[in-house]
């Protein structure tokens, strides 16, 4: 049975593509991962998507900062961020016990998400809302007395469909920020909801930072869903969401082919912890300090202090902010650049 709601998109070549792509990915990283190890990149890519779907809020809390609350420790930041966080961690937590159809679920996901932030969580909205951009409205959500017949199309299309998992779970994401149900936290939910999606074709996909990738190119995200909006079809955004899905599969592979690869330094490295820093950080100047920690096999904490160390004797620098920015490594081990 169908449901008589279709959303309006089209498959182009690419997206296809994309698809076969991901699919491929997919199996790459099932396959690499074996079990004390999804453990551990399953920890770090939970910091990683829950940091990256807050970042994209507002939130100024680091991907540390994310962890040490994940273990209980107290964190000096805005108490509504570290609320944020601690909803967020919940929510993530509990992915596996709703269904992506049921109305009951959502509701109860978007009360896990947004307690103690708003007086209305867990429930449709019920009054009028826009999307901002700066001082510039660029989207105006249906009435709220449309939201629960709305929702319920759309939950219905999205039981009945026979469309690919990826495909589903994109359209999904853009209808829900189209409807906008809630007074507050669309954007997250529907980040959530689509992880929830996806999680129901391939597990591995539960916890894929998709966020983050999402972060790094969020006028781009939201120029997307505005683009939807005006062409009344979202194969665009479908087109931006699975090429972000598809990054996020390949930085998740990237470190797992560098562990099996012989010869390699960027898992083993020999040395004290501080030279292992060096190296590591030299190759790729990006990383982490929950990434840092799995690669090295070391507590994030440990990492941090040796870090510490290391900016105190002037061999790192940081570059850039917390978020965004990348480490520059002074000394023997400084690359050379190239103009």
């Amino acid at each position: 049975m169908t449901s008589p709601y279709q959303p309006p998109y089209t498959l182009s070549p690419r997206t296809v593509t994309l698809i076969a792509r991901i699919a491929e990915a997919v199996g790459q990283l099932s396959v690499r991962l074996g079990d004390a190890r999804d453990l551990r990149l399953r920890r770090i890519n939970r910091i990683r998507t829950i940091q990256g779907s807050l970042a994209i809020e507002g939130n100024t809390l680091s991907e540390a900062q994310i962890s040490a609350i994940l273990d209980g420790k107290r964190v000096i930041a805005p108490p509504r961020e570290i609320q944020e966080a601690r909803n967020a961690i919940t929510a993530y937590d509990r992915l596996a016990q709703w269904k992506p159809e049921s109305a009951a679920d959502l509701l109860a996901a978007h009360h896990t998400l947004m307690a103690g932030l708003i007086d209305d969580c867990g429930k449709w909205r019920g009054g009028g809302v826009g999307v901002m951009a700066g001082d510039q409205v660029i989207h105006i959500a249906p009435p709220a007395q449309r939201v629960p017949l709305l929702m319920e199309q759309l939950l219905g299309w999205l039981a009945t469909t026979d469309s690919h998992p990826l495909i589903a779970s994109a359209v999904f994401h853009y209808e829900f920020e189209f409807i906008h149900p809630f007074s507050d936290g669309n954007g997250r939910m529907g980040r959530l909801w689509q992880s929830l999606i996806l999680s129901r074709w391939q597990p591995v996909l539960a916890y894929l930072p998709v966020e983050t990738v999402i972060k790094q190119r969020q006028q781009a995200y939201y120029d997307q869903l505005a683009a939807a909006d005006a062409r009344v079809d979202c194969s665009g955004f479908i087109e931006f969401i699975l090429t972000a899905i598809e990054e996020s599969l390949q930085e998740a592979i990237r470190p797992l082919q560098d562990h099996e690869t012989p010869g390699k330094t960027r898992v083993k490295t020999p040395g004290k912890t501080p030279e292992r820093i060096l190296a590591l950080l030299a190759d790729t100047p990006a990383l982490s300090i929950p990434e840092l920690a799995q690669h090295i096999g070391k507590s994030e904490s440990a990492i941090e202090r040796a870090i510490r160390k290391l900016r105190e004797a002037g061999r790192l620098l940081r570059v850039g902010p917390d978020k965004g920015g990348h480490w520059r490594v002074l000394g023997p081990h400084m690359p050379k650049e190239t103009h």
